[in-house]
């Protein structure tokens, strides 16, 4: 916050007014379109932690987006595959909906979907070494959406654990990453955020 600027006087939020709403989401709003550059940064910490993987963590992201944008997919496409497994580092049980929940006021409802199930739709390929059922992911079977997961997959995810594949550098992606975080598809904050700025 800038010197002299103002700042919320409530100390229970059940007793602010709409001054208070105003200092804040002056501020909101610029924090809020920085969230690409937050998001590259957490993104960084997947450098070097290989997991027990041929490649560690951030090159097969990397090597997944390169894939995608070299297949001609969409900009809104080739982020969420680049950060398809940034939640790696944050839930171990449940990176698939850490990824989706980042990602989900910015892409389609599609894209927000593969990237959610994209951990038990890559279980076809090792379920069954660990114990789990390689089918797990034919409950969803029939489900609008199931190819195109089948298909993220099968040609991005799946291959992407090569330590000889001539995989693009973050700095190839930031752009269409700081693109994609300025401005939500949907948000409870958007229509808000919009009459701030203007």
């Amino acid at each position: 916050m800038a010197e002299g600027q103002s700042r919320a006087t409530f100390s229970d939020m059940s007793q602010s007014t709409q001054e208070d709403w105003q200092a804040i989401m002056v501020e909101h709003v610029p924090f809020a379109r920085g969230g690409g550059a937050r998001v590259l940064d957490h993104l960084r910490l997947l450098a070097g932690d290989y997991g027990g993987f041929p490649v560690d963590r951030l090159t097969h992201c990397l090597q997944t987006a390169t894939r995608a944008y070299r297949d001609g997919r969409s900009e809104d496409y080739i982020v969420m595959a680049l950060l398809h497994d940034i939640g790696d580092t944050l839930g171990a049980y449940n990176h698939p909906e850490i990824a989706a929940a980042i990602l989900k006021p910015f892409v389609s409802e599609e894209l927000h979907w593969i990237v959610e199930h994209h951990g038990i739709f890559q279980g076809v390929n090792f379920f069954h070494h660990i114990g789990l059922n390689r089918d797990m992911r034919e409950q969803f079977r029939g489900h609008e959406y199931f190819d195109a997961t089948a298909e993220f997959i099968d040609k991005y995810d799946c291959p992407a654990f090569d330590p000889d594949y001539d995989t693009l550098p973050l700095e190839f992606f930031e752009p269409m990453v700081m693109r994609l975080f300025e401005k939500p598809l949907k948000s409870i904050y958007k229509k808000t955020e919009q009459e701030i700025a203007a």
